[in-house]
């Protein structure tokens, strides 16, 4: 088996298109995520593994949120938890390829924890919110309907993606790669999984964190519009 430094070098030529990546995603979570993949190969860990490691930190920090009481300390491990479990979840992917492929089961398997992941990331905020309103300042029931919300734009948005990447005609072998555009991916940053994750640095901030969640749950839902939008404008133009 190739070693880490091998693995690596066969990684950073072996990358997908940029296009509709933030740049969140391309400059920081991807490139830790080779290495990640590089480490994993050296290891003999296959992409399965790899994605249960990512959830296992993904869903330690989901847990953290809804059962301690917020504090800077516990704001910086969620968020480091979090982080290392998104680059994780980069990883098993370029793993995959590394290894000469991927499976059906092991897609299903990375999608099926992607969305389990949005799921209780945002479901435990809400109990958060419920145990603790001294701390966030969440007394009124009205603030237990923003992690739904958040929640709501976040699992259709991941969906809605999901399910037009699917039925969108593949491009024809051999055809080049379209440009990635600087200014979309600059475009994306709130919307991008590893930005949300900065939020929970805030946790210690009761209120602070309250706002900003807010703030990007709203952002979260203006882009929803827009994304269904193109979505179907772009999926009007397949021929059936």
């Amino acid at each position: 088996m190739a070693g880490f430094g091998t693995a690596l070098r066969e990684l950073r030529g072996a990358q997908k298109s940029a296009k509709g990546v933030s740049l969140y995603s391309r400059f920081v979570n991807r490139p830790a995520g080779r290495y990640l993949a590089a480490g994993s190969y050296a290891l003999g860990l296959t992409p399965n593994q790899v994605t249960l490691v990512s959830a296992a930190f993904s869903f330690a920090a989901v847990a953290a949120v809804a059962l301690a009481a917020p504090s800077w300390g516990l704001g910086i491990a969620v968020w480091a938890a979090l982080a290392v479990g998104f680059a994780f979840d980069s990883a098993d992917g370029q793993l995959a390829r590394l290894r000469g492929g991927g499976s059906a089961a092991g897609e299903w398997l990375d999608h099926v924890v992607d969305c389990a992941k949005l799921t209780a990331l945002h479901t435990c905020v809400l109990i958060a919110f419920y145990r603790f309103p001294e701390a966030y300042g969440t007394g009124g029931e009205g603030w237990l309907l923003v992690p739904l919300g958040f929640q709501f734009a976040s699992v259709v948005t991941f969906f809605g993606g999901l399910l037009t990447e699917k039925l969108k005609p593949r491009p024809a072998p051999g055809s080049p790669a379209a440009a990635p555009s600087t200014v979309r991916a600059v475009a994306l940053l709130p919307v991008d999984y590893g930005v949300f994750c900065l939020v929970f640095l805030l946790l210690g901030g009761g209120g602070l964190f309250r706002w900003a969640y807010a703030v990007l749950g709203a952002v979260a839902a203006l882009f929803l519009v827009a994304f269904l939008a193109k979505w179907f404008r772009e999926l009007s133009a397949v021929p059936r």
